[in-house]
Formats: structure tokens, C-alpha cells, sequence
């Protein structure tokens, strides 16, 4: 609960730092509503709409509204899956909004000792730094391989977790080793004729608990003709700090992460993270107001492509034999890959040119999964009410295997399987792991 000096302190800041220009730009028309789903799913609240929010963030600067417990309700129930902004006729950038609303709201509140200590523990001691990220995922693989796992579950300790975290356990992938985690390349030679030369954004989670999906992406690369370096001074995106009002933090993400990239001399920085890819082109917002690196950050941008993106744009599903078994496949965007990366037809192209593949679109495959980062944790009634929903129209397509393009959307559907007890009928898989498969 905010005091009334932090709501005073709130105001203050909205009025020196939120952009009024932007927030001038809602025209008020209406046409983000359909595309909002918790506008929908609140029974059409306008406080629950991308208008609705921009509205009351306008009224905070002028002092109307307070900044009090319904407003802060407001924006934490925002998944900032960016729907809105495609189909926004005036181009308005509702994500860099609720950033910054909630980075305002963040650093002018005080938080429970627990929250404090969890949020310091989870954005300055764990993603910031891969080698303890590699420890945290290594206790995951002994809890999996040690038979603590199989024991947890005989005895029923996960019974005294929440339904929904209770499920995740059940689907969480099988990780790699320390020793997998730990001998990473840093460079890899085309296994074609070389077309580019490439740089792998090989991301946090992304380089552990996804570890052999990273290790399809690479092997990708080579095949189509693509020589590789990873660095690795690279760190974590900071897209989880700079979508939880961690901003300042999220930012010395950004200098060290165009640090390690900006003298390799690659034509592209290739991500198969859409939640990173799209953190990762808005650097040059981020950094906007930092003369030093602003420049720099809009360099980095330019290079960035997602991995379908790229393979497309080398003609590789043209090249490469692709083959599997009959099987229907449905696809579940990135909320984050197609709003904001622009990135939505090369996926498909991909995944239809697989021989023995009948792909069958999923109604409002763009609507948002309710993953949204960690999401589906802290608001997990709203999130499961999103999942159940696309759950519905995954099974309507009657597809054998749901692809996406982003860790937490795989996570999420492999969770919607579960809890539809179809996991006998219906897997959720990257679509580099797909590809992988359809080569071998």
C-alpha cells in the first residue's frame, strides 16, 4: 500500500518524467480495445485497457487522479504484450509508457522487506550474472537427475504449492549439465557456402535451461551458410528489470551487452528469444537520453534479427531439405516478436515449408498466451483465465504439436497441455527444435 507521500512523490515524477507528448497521441478511438486482453477478460473495464491507462496516466500528471492503489493495480495487471500498439492509427508507444510508469512507481515506493529481498536477490544477484544463473539451473538438473524430484512428487510435498507452480514443475524441461552449461563456444565456421557472418544473442535462461535449443539455433546457422561468434562478455537482456521498474539496472545491461557486440564485425545479431529480441531493439530508447551511448545503442539495434528472420532472408527452407513425419501444426506468436519486432509471417513460411507438415492457423494466434514474463506467477488467475482461452483454439486447429518462438510461450502451452491432460495427444515445441528435426 502506497503512503500518501509516495503518492506525492509518484506525481511528482510522472510530471517530470512521462512523456506528455506521447501520452497526448491517444486519440481516445478505441481501436486497441479488441486487440487488449485483459480489457476483455475484466468484463470490458476501460481502467483495464491500453486508452483506459494512458488516460489515467495523463490525469496523474495533471494532478486529477491520485497515483493510489487502483492505479497500481491497473498497470501491474497490464501483461505489456504491445497488442495495441500495431493496430494504434496515431503510433503511440504504449509499452515505453507503462515502463516508465512502473519504473516511477518502482523507485518511489517502499516495498515489504521480503519483496525487497527477493527482488534484489532475483535483478542484481542472479540474471545479471550467467555463472550463478549456471548454478541455479545446475540445482534444477540435481533436483531432476537425483531422484529428489521423483520423491517430492511420490510424497506429495508439490501438493503444498500452488495449483498452478505445482503444474510448471511438472513441465519444466530436462536441464543440462554443469558441464554442458559450461563449455560454450565462442565461434563456429559456416557448414555452407558462407553467406554472413553472424553474432549469437545466447541470452540468460536461454543458455541454460534451454541450452540444446540454443545448440539447434547455432546448428541452423551453420547449415545455412552462416559463420558464428558468441561473445562472452554478453549478459542478460534486461528486459525482465526494465518491464518491473528496475530501469536504471536494465540499462548497464544495455551498455555491457552493446560492449560485447559492437566491434565483431557481424552482419546481424541473431536472437530465438522473442521477449529478448524485442527488449534487445529498444536500446536505442532505453539510452535515448545518455549522449554517450545512444548512438551506439541504435547501431546495435540495427543488427538485430530474429532466427527466423534470417533464415528466411537466406532462403534456407529452400536450400535444406525439410521433413517429418505427418503431423498437424499450429503456431502461437511472440506477443513480443510480432508487435514489436515486426517479425510474424517468416515463422510461418518456415514451418509450412516442412514436407509432411499440414499447418493449420490457429484463431487469434496473436492474442497473448498470458506467459508475460514472470506473469504468470504473480498474476496467475488472470493468466491462467488467457490460457484456458488459447488452450481452446489450439484444440480446435486439432494439432499434434503447437509451436512458438519464445521460452516463456513454451513454457506456457507445455503448462496449457497439462492441465488439459493431453499430454499423450499434443506437445509444444520452439520452432528451432522443430526445424532441427525436420533436418535430421
Amino acid at each position: 500500500m502506497t503512503t500518501l507521500l509516495e503518492q506525492e512523490k509518484i506525481q511528482e515524477q510522472f510530471k517530470e518524467r512521462m512523456n506528455e507528448d506521447e501520452l497526448l497521441n491517444c486519440m481516445r478511438c478505441g481501436f486497441c480495445l479488441p486487440t487488449c486482453p485483459t480489457y476483455i477478460e475484466s468484463g470490458y473495464k476501460e481502467s483495464h485497457s491500453p486508452r483506459g491507462r494512458i488516460a489515467m496516466m495523463k490525469a496523474v500528471v495533471d494532478g486529477i487522479v491520485e497515483p493510489d492503489e487502483d492505479f497500481e493495480r491497473s498497470l501491474e495487471l497490464c501483461l505489456g504484450c504491445r497488442a495495441c500498439e500495431p493496430v494504434c492509427p496515431s503510433g503511440v508507444n504504449y509499452g515505453h509508457l507503462l515502463e516508465e510508469a512502473r519504473d516511477i512507481i518502482n523507485q518511489n515506493k517502499k516495498h515489504s522487506l521480503p519483496v525487497r529481498a527477493i527482488r534484489k536477490t532475483v535483478f542484481e544477484g542472479l540474471f545479471p550474472h550467467q555463472n550463478r544463473m549456471r548454478t541455479m539451473v545446475g540445482l534444477l538438473g540435481l533436483y531432476q537427475r537425483s531422484g529428489i524430484q521423483t520423491l517430492a512428487r511420490k510424497v506429495g510435498y508439490l501438493g503444498l504449492l500452488p495449483d498452478n507452480l505445482a503444474t510448471m514443475e511438472k513441465v519444466l524441461p530436462k536441464v543440462p549439465t554443469m558441464k554442458e552449461m559450461k563449455n560454450r563456444p565462442e565461434h563456429l565456421p559456416s557448414l555452407a557456402e558462407k553467406v554472413h557472418k553472424v553474432a549469437f544473442f545466447s541470452g540468460c535462461l536461454m543458455d541454460t535451461m534451454f541450452l540444446k535449443t540454443n545448440d539447434a539455433t547455432m546448428k541452423l546457422l551453420q547449415v545455412a551458410g552462416c559463420e558464428i561468434v558468441i561473445p562472452k562478455e554478453q549478459t542478460c537482456c534486461g528486459a525482465l528489470h526494465g518491464h518491473s521498474g528496475e530501469k536504471d539496472a536494465a540499462k548497464e545491461l544495455a551498455k555491457r551487452n552493446i560492449a560485447a557486440f559492437e566491434d565483431l564485425g557481424a552482419d546481424f545479431i541473431i536472437t530465438n528469444a522473442g521477449g529478448c529480441g524485442a527488449f534487445l531493439v529498444d536500446y536505442d530508447h532505453l539510452l535515448k537520453d545518455d549522449p554517450v551511448w545512444c548512438e551506439r545503442a541504435a547501431a546495435f539495434k540495427a543488427k538485430i534479427k530474429d532466427i527466423s528472420e534470417i533464415l528466411v532472408a537466406v532462403s534456407f527452407h529452400k536450400k535444406v531439405k525439410l521433413e517429418l513425419p505427418a503431423t498437424v501444426v499450429t503456431y502461437q506468436d511472440s506477443c513480443h516478436l510480432r508487435n514489436v519486432m515486426k517479425t510474424a509471417s517468416a515463422p510461418r513460411t518456415l514451418l509450412q515449408s516442412i514436407q509432411g507438415v499440414h499447418y493449420q492457423e490457429m484463431k487469434e494466434a496473436d492474442r497473448c498466451c498470458g506467459s508475460a514474463g514472470i506473469y504468470n506467477i504473480v498474476e496467475s488467475e488472470m493468466s491462467m483465465v488467457m490460457l484456458d482461452y488459447k488452450m481452446a483454439q489450439a484444440k480446435a486447429t486439432h494439432a499434434t504439436t503447437i509451436v512458438t518462438a519464445n521460452p516463456g510461450c513454451l513454457l506456457q502451452m507445455q503448462l496449457g497441455i497439462e492441465r488439459e491432460g493431453l499430454t499423450d495427444k499434443m506437445r509444444a515445441v520452439h520452432i528451432v527444435d522443430l526445424l532441427a528435426e525436420a533436418v535430421e
